[in-house]
């Protein structure tokens, strides 16, 4: 990885946290990957999702593209819904079935901004389920493009795990998790025929299931690492959220310097002086390859999200620069990049 001089365009947001840091976000310039949610379909059924209009001039609705996540309890519904959230669908946890074209009708209504719905349903009655085949029929005659994934595993893995968490099974009652397994496979059983993505998770764990859904739903593209640099001060404590914290104490402080000592790392002249001590080039160079090859590995094992902390005595000066090039190197890499300044102005 090599420096590159041209800043990233940086928008920068409101403060968060108690101590009101600086938080910037640096556009790699690439969205969340969708497929055109455009499609016609040449129906109107005049009730909830018009699919064309009738006024010259007003754009037609983009249907958004459907998934329906269901299966067996414990078999790994959450993180399969997780997963697409994470690939930048918009999912909805236990919604009733009764109100999956409600939820199509509004992410047609909103413009191309929810372009792909995934839709977590838990079968657990007779009624319940009439519900969801009614939906599904009604999606069909609107042509809505929709998929059912069906998460699967075998009773003496589900009765492991939940054993594991000391959790009841929700069909058992009075009886034992295996009745509880038994009742909600049967209630299934027609649902599970008419899926068209059954996993078996008998064997799977979070990471390898995560693999499954990636190369099912990410298409070719990989899927995205969204990274938050953040700096702090040693003096207030370690960031209680980060992943990996690297230290900048090994560089001489500018507070020392009283020209420099006013101002923060974001001024020119104290980056400049940060980035001509010895081994302050070396470091964000190193780094930042290190940081190349331990997203390789977070993309691979389903990680999403990596908060970098860089710290120095009192946040201000040294992690502050530092924290601006790395996350420009980050955001030239393709990388999602927003920097926080924890402690920048707590002084």
């Amino acid at each position: 990885m090599t420096e590159h001089d041209a800043q990233p365009r940086a928008q920068r947001d409101q403060a968060h946290g108690a101590t009101g840091g600086e938080a910037v976000r640096h556009d790699t310039g690439q969205g969340t990957a969708r497929p055109d949610a455009g499609r016609e379909t040449g129906q109107d059924n005049g009730a909830q999702v018009n699919t064309g209009s009738e006024t010259a001039g007003v754009p037609e609705a983009a249907i958004p593209e459907l998934v329906i996540i269901s299966g067996m309890s414990g078999a790994g519904r959450s993180t399969a819904a997780k997963c697409l959230e994470d690939l930048g669908w918009f999912v909805v946890d236990n919604l009733p079935p009764a109100l999956i074209p409600t939820m199509v009708e509004l992410g047609a209504r909103s413009q191309g901004n929810v372009a792909r719905i995934a839709v977590v349903v838990d079968v657990r009655g007779r009624r319940f389920f009439d519900n969801l085949r009614e939906s599904l029929a009604d999606l069909d005659t609107r042509g809505v493009t929709r998929r059912i994934v069906f998460l699967e595993s075998s009773d003496e893995a589900l009765v492991r795990r939940f054993e594991s968490v000391r959790r009841p099974h929700p069909l058992q009652g009075d009886g034992r998790i295996v009745d509880g397994i038994v009742a909600e496979r049967e209630l299934l059983r027609e649902l599970r025929g008419d899926a068209d993505l059954v996993i078996d998770t008998s064997s799977l764990n979070v990471h390898e299931l995560r693999a499954k859904m990636d190369a099912q739903f990410a298409g070719e593209e990989e899927p995205e690492l969204r990274a938050t640099v953040m700096s702090f001060g040693f003096k207030y404590g370690l960031p209680v959220d980060a992943d990996l914290v690297a230290d900048m104490r090994f560089l001489p402080n500018p507070h020392w310097v009283p020209e420099l000592r006013p101002y923060t790392g974001l001024n020119e002249e104290v980056a400049a002086y940060v980035f001509n001590q010895p081994g302050a080039k070396e470091f964000l160079d190193r780094y930042a390859e290190l940081l190349r090859l331990i997203a390789t590995g977070y993309r691979r094992e389903g990680k999403r999200y990596v908060t970098i902390a860089i710290g120095c005595t009192g946040g201000k000066h040294r992690s502050v620069a530092m924290s601006e090039k790395l996350a420009a190197r980050l955001a030239a890499e393709g990388v999602e990049t927003v920097v926080v300044h924890r402690d920048m102005g707590r002084e």
